[in-house]
């Protein structure tokens, strides 16, 4: 089976960077990814907070974390075409500092209607920011490790679970939830100013604009990887949706346990990057296959050892590997996207959030029909193997349309 990552064309950079100046850049790619990450998972673990200074119930407060989902679906591809052309180092610098904003806003919001604006401003950056990252972070590093690079982007998504969540969320019960956003807004105006001394100048691809980014999206390919994502990562969702009763109900942990273990998942997602980026280097259709039987797998072991607490903590780690998958399908994406590189990398990051909205909703409809808290696993794992599916359709579209050229 071909590789499609060594068919790719390269993406024009700046003159030629030093070792050091390329791992500098792509460092501060991924702790701003880190930072966006923490704001996403941190609202969860806030949300009584939330609740309670607006006056509305805690279901009522789950809005507010809808409206930052929102605000990703929309904003990656609305932000891709409306900054078509641009150059790439001030586009993150314009989505990081839109982040500011929305962290800004979210942290003096007074009531509901004003909390739900702020928290849907700031999702809007988020699948542009990851998207436009990770290509830059490919075309820095080169042909043979952009898998890796944008695994290395990925990784401070991940590591949110691992430090920054835990940190703002120590923050917010201390000093009130306020203190938390209010500090992940000074982080994006300091990440601005990185950004601007740290990143090198990268290039749009030659003749890419805004008509040429929504014609490349004619490709059925391109739409099949998106459905890939949209589904085929939905059982991670499905299990990280519940997993706080699912551990406490079925597992024997206690609440104070949870948030130690989730940084365990989380070390499992920062592993499955960095390992699952130098394989998709070397083999990328083939990486992309095997990760996500390793997802069919992981995922219905889960529910077998959900009740088993030491076996339980080794799945639930080997699951966070399977996060993998995010890069290797971002760097398919830019393989298979030509002049529609942003705009498809971008949307790849909504179809990750559309995941978490069908993953979530299937394991809640498994819950509450009586199959039990564990049944997550089950779900999960047919939403990866529906995945492996859809994958398959994608490299079969692409074989047939390149026999046809």
């Amino acid at each position: 089976m071909s590789n499609p990552a060594k068919t790719a064309q390269p993406v024009a950079t700046s003159p030629a960077q030093t070792a050091g100046q390329v791992n500098k850049a792509i460092l501060s790619l991924s702790l701003a990814g880190l930072f966006i990450g923490t704001g996403e998972f941190a609202s969860m673990s806030l949300l009584p907070g939330l609740a309670d200074s607006t006056s509305v119930s805690i279901p009522t407060a789950g809005r507010y974390i809808s409206a930052y989902a929102l605000g990703v679906v929309v904003g990656a591809p609305l932000i891709a075409i409306l900054t078509a052309g641009w150059p790439r180092k001030q586009l993150l610098i314009m989505l990081i500092g839109l982040f500011a904003i929305g962290y800004t806003a979210s942290a003096i919001a007074w009531n509901q209607p004003s909390l739900l604006v702020a928290r849907f401003v700031a999702g809007l950056p988020h699948g542009a920011y990851y998207g436009v990252a990770c290509l830059v972070a490919a075309a820095l590093a080169g042909a043979d490790r952009k898998a890796q690079a944008a695994g290395y982007v990925m990784a401070g998504l991940a590591a949110a679970n691992v430090i920054g969540v835990p940190a703002a969320t120590w923050l917010g019960q201390t000093f009130g939830w306020r203190s938390a956003f209010a500090v992940l807004g000074a982080s994006g105006i300091a990440m601005m100013l990185l950004f601007w001394r740290c990143l090198p100048s990268v290039m749009k691809r030659s003749g890419s604009h805004r008509s040429s980014e929504l014609r490349g999206l004619r490709s059925p390919h391109i739409w099949l990887t998106l459905a890939t994502a949209s589904v085929g990562f939905g059982g991670m969702f499905a299990v990280y949706s519940y997993i706080t009763p699912t551990l406490t109900e079925v597992g024997g942990f206690t609440e104070s346990q949870v948030p130690s273990i989730l940084m365990l998942w989380g070390l499992g997602m920062v592993a499955g990057n960095l390992i699952g980026g130098w394989l998709a280097d070397r083999q990328l259709v083939r990486t992309l296959f095997a990760i996500m039987v390793w997802n069919v797998i992981v995922l219905g072991l889960f529910s077998v050892f959900a009740g088993t607490p030491t076996a339980a903590l080794a799945v639930l780690f080997l699951i966070g590997c399977g996060f993998a998958l995010v890069p290797a399908l971002q760097v398919y994406l830019m393989t298979i996207a030509g002049k529609a590189q942003t705009l498809a990398a971008a949307l790849n990051h909504s179809a990750f959030n559309i995941s978490n909205a069908i993953g979530a909703s299937l394991g809640g409809l498994a819950i509450s029909s009586g199959y039990g808290w564990a049944s997550t696993g089950w779900i999960g794992s047919v939403l990866a193997l529906i995945g492996i599916g859809l994958m398959g359709m994608t490299v079969w579209v692409r074989h047939i349309t390149r026999d046809s050229e």
